[in-house]
């Protein structure tokens, strides 16, 4: 048993290998809108140091978004790919799903950050429940103006916050910064949801899995 999973919904990429029990190979890259030449050799890379292939694969994981247009669709094309290919089960997990399954307990609510270019961020605000970070509303467009503009209380952010962000807070009392570290989006956890969602049944048709986008400023729901 091993499945593939697959995050390019930003620069920065993850791909991890997870049997069920143990992670056997984890990736995770900042790159330059690279996904196109880089994310199959890195998956093949990755088979290879496990002593696995395509056909070894039990189930696939991706990333659905919000994100980059272009980097959600590669890593979509690639994973339905071999899903059709290798008739394997599909999970599409939303983006801030997996950033927040890594986050650890805390007692103030949680901002989850990407990059969205063009200056700005996507954001999603959780709060802690009996299941974990539970989201509160919907993502949405921001800039770091206005997060600073929406921090009434004690806040946990976490994330893609770049050197412009973490500037725009560092003298913001109300902002807790998650460290660096905390703030990788790691495809291990989008493998552990993922495998959460196989064992219950809950699977996807390939050819009906759909990326999530989001709005443009102003409009409504993704």
């Amino acid at each position: 048993m091993m499945l593939l999973a697959l995050d390019t919904a930003t620069r920065m990429t993850g791909i991890a290998l997870h049997d069920g029990s143990l992670v056997l190979a984890e990736s995770v890259w900042l790159g330059i809108n690279h996904h196109t030449i880089e994310l199959a050799p890195e998956v093949a890379l990755m088979l290879r140091r496990v002593g696995g292939t395509p056909a070894s694969l039990t189930g696939l994981a991706v990333a659905l978004g919000p994100g980059s247009y272009t980097g959600l669709r590669i890593g979509m094309a690639l994973a339905k790919g071999l899903a059709l290919a290798h008739n394997l089960p599909l999970v599409g997990i939303p983006t801030f799903d997996i950033l927040a399954r890594s986050q650890p307990h805390r007692p103030e609510p949680m901002l989850a950050v990407i990059q969205a270019g063009r200056k700005r961020i996507a954001g999603m605000w959780y709060k802690w429940g009996h299941n974990g970070w539970q989201s509160q509303a919907e993502a949405e467009s921001l800039t770091w103006v206005d997060v600073l503009d929406r921090l009434k209380e004690r806040t946990y952010i976490c994330g893609e916050v770049d050197s412009r962000g973490r500037e725009a807070l560092s003298n913001e009392p109300q902002a807790v910064l998650a460290p660096p570290a905390q703030c990788i989006r790691r495809p291990s956890f989008l493998a552990e949801l993922a495998w959460e969602q196989v064992r219950s049944g809950k699977v996807s048709d390939p050819a009906a899995l759909a990326l999530i986008y989001l709005k443009p400023r102003g409009e409504s729901a993704l």
